[in-house]
């Protein structure tokens, strides 16, 4: 799969979002090694501890699934616009947890592929983002 579908899948799931509270709403798209893309969207909650990342929400579905190698994932996000859509104007990259979650199940090769509103597209390693992961 190419990176501008693996990144149209993430722009769709920002639809999806429930962020009532930051109004910035982020998706993402998961591919794995058996070639499934797995989407998430980020869940808020009131009380915030209990929301859920884009990435994470991904990643969960995927192992749940049964999945859990994966090749890249594609991650947009940004605050709503005017008039309540979505809107992508930055680039959004994982937040600390979820870089670490994907540490879990990806190696430091692993692509993690951003993209804003023009087009314009960012391409990091997992080691680049995170390079002294926790792990066991």
């Amino acid at each position: 799969m190419d990176k501008k579908a693996l990144i149209d899948q993430a722009i769709a799931m920002t639809e999806r979002s429930y962020a009532p509270y930051s109004h910035f709403h982020v998706g993402a798209a998961l591919l794995g090694k058996n070639g499934k893309v797995y989407t998430g969207c980020n869940v808020e909650n009131a009380a915030y501890g209990p929301s859920n990342c884009a990435e994470r929400t991904a990643v969960f579905k995927a192992v749940s699934e049964g999945c859990r190698e994966f090749e890249a994932i594609a991650i947009v996000g940004g605050l709503e616009d005017e008039a309540g859509k979505p809107a992508i104007k930055d680039f959004c990259p994982p937040c600390g947890v979820c870089r670490q979650v994907l540490a879990e199940f990806c190696d430091k090769d692993f692509k993690i592929v951003l993209a804003n509103e023009t087009g314009e597209i960012k391409e990091f390693t997992l080691g680049q983002l995170l390079p002294e992961s926790f792990s066991l």
